[in-house]
């Protein structure tokens, strides 16, 4: 399956009718209450940048109004940018024709919404082949894929119900086969879990994760929820006003947060599940221990393993199957437990 990388650059947003004529007021440091107050213009998006590496989860995450739904609605360009480019492969998707990005919404993306947007006339089966019919592809194969995508996100035995029998997890799977069988490279989730009741929503995420783990698209995951993030992003871009804030891996984002802002985030996140053994050992030879850790594992798998294990040292094991080091248990309580009266650069330069 091939994927396809994304690159956005330059990217503005301004809602109004003389948006252009304001890009450079915003450029210079006009603030989104100044551009509001002053002109009648709303500021959207400020100068994103931003890589999305292709067959890996981009999470883009922030409060309301921060500018993350509008963000992702410049992918497939059911919004239209001020100024900008956003590149698919090396294609500006803000210079396509009519005809182009038609193909390219058709073939190239897919997308999952918060309100499952699933058409009520429509059964389970009729919903999950809709975008192979608007492509043309004969009936067959149409049911083919619909069907074993039908199975793969767990509703076999449901094809021929009507999405108001279904409950919100179950519309929400028929939202998900319906964009996997279109067989696009890459997905685009707008809140796609949001509405979904919390056990509902774990059980989404982890149906998400098994088939990337296969498929590997390049997935857009749009969120408000740092934990959800935290889980299913590779790399996550957290918005404010429009701007990103920050950029980088989970572990990147808890251990040195740029400002009071994303460390109002992260206080509260369970460190032990998102740092791994690789981020606090000690690089270098081996000490004399008789457990072994894969660099990847969580640190709260690690106390666990060496506790059970009954030491408080074990050694690391990189990517190569070669030791790269150890690891302490004293190291690893103190990466898990977060000191409330350390501000967030001494927290990283102590690890």
């Amino acid at each position: 399956m091939a994927t396809e990388n994304i690159e956005i650059r330059g990217l503005y947003k301004i809602f109004g009718k003389k948006a252009k004529s304001y890009v450079d007021a915003v450029r210079n440091g006009m603030s989104k209450q100044e551009l509001q107050e002053q002109h009648g213009h709303v500021l959207g998006l400020k100068d994103i940048n931003l890589t999305m590496p292709a067959g890996s989860i981009q999470v883009v995450m922030g409060l309301s109004g921060s500018g993350k739904s509008t963000l992702i609605r410049h992918i497939n360009r059911l919004i239209d940018p001020t100024v900008g480019e956003v590149l698919v492969d090396g294609d500006d998707v803000c210079k396509m024709g009519t005809r182009a990005l038609r193909q390219f919404r058709r073939h190239k993306t897919a997308m999952v919404f918060q309100k499952f947007a699933l058409l009520p006339h429509r059964t389970v089966i009729d919903n999950v082949v809709y975008g192979l019919e608007l492509q043309g592809v004969d009936k067959a194969r149409q049911q083919e894929a619909g069907r074993r995508w039908i199975d793969r996100v767990g509703l076999s035995g449901f094809e021929d119900n009507y999405p108001n029998q279904l409950s919100g997890g179950m519309q929400q799977r028929v939202g998900l086969a319906r964009a996997l069988t279109n067989d696009a490279p890459i997905l685009l989730m707008d809140e796609a879990f949001s509405a979904l009741d919390p056990l509902i929503r774990t059980d989404m995420q982890s149906v998400l994760l098994e088939l990337q783990a296969e498929l590997k698209k390049t997935v857009v995951f749009i969120t408000h929820d740092l934990d959800e993030a935290l889980r299913l992003g590779d790399r996550i871009a957290i918005l404010r006003d429009g701007e990103i804030v920050q950029e980088g891996t989970g572990q990147d984002i808890v251990l040195r947060p740029a400002d009071d802002y994303i460390e109002s985030f992260v206080k509260e996140v369970n460190r032990g599940r998102v740092i791994l053994v690789e981020s606090v050992m000690q690089s270098g030879e081996a000490a004399n221990a008789s457990l072994e850790l894969k660099q990847n594992t969580q640190l709260e798998d690690a106390a666990r393993s060496m506790t059970q294990a009954g030491t408080d040292v074990a050694n690391v094991i990189g990517k190569d199957g070669q030791c790269c080091g150890h690891i302490q248990m004293g190291a690893v309580v103190s990466a898990m437990v977060r000191q409330d009266d350390e501000g967030p650069a001494r927290q990283a330069s102590s690890l």
